[in-house]
């Protein structure tokens, strides 16, 4: 049987995590092939409509990542991603998604072990957890 492969899509804040992820690219650092990058100015910009929709378009998972606290560009920006995170995430449990499929880290600018490590460690979660059931639903 083939093993499956989860498509994640990753929210990174431009200030931070995308350029953690560029040098990683630059340093032939690799991270999971199956992640999907999106470049956003703030994780505070994220919308639970994206993430909502990220999951009826068929991703298994969802990872967004922001800047450290405290040192966010937009002052408090990954503060309120936090707080719509926790929210979605019960909402996602009530839909029949398992919550586990979104997550939200604070990384660095300087923290490239740390944002491959967390994004290998959210694959395999969502490798456990298998496909996406809106994606069963719709077969």
């Amino acid at each position: 049987m083939k093993e499956f492969k989860p498509t994640i899509i990753a929210f990174l804040c431009r200030w931070s995590a995308y350029g953690v992820a560029d040098v990683a690219g630059i340093s032939k650092t690799s991270y999971p092939s199956n992640i999907r990058i999106i470049k956003v100015p703030c994780s505070g910009r994220v919308s639970p409509l994206h993430i909502l929709q990220a999951f009826n378009n068929g991703a298994d998972g969802v990872l967004i990542f922001g800047c450290l606290e405290g040192g966010c560009h937009y002052i408090d920006g990954n503060l309120r991603a936090i707080h719509r995170v926790k929210q979605l995430k019960e909402i996602l449990n009530i839909m029949g998604l398992n919550s586990d499929r979104l997550e939200m880290y604070l990384v660095g600018s300087c923290n490239l072990n740390k944002l491959v490590n967390y994004m290998k460690e959210f694959t395999e979660r969502i490798r456990k957890l298998g496909p996406n059931p809106l994606k069963l639903k719709e077969g």
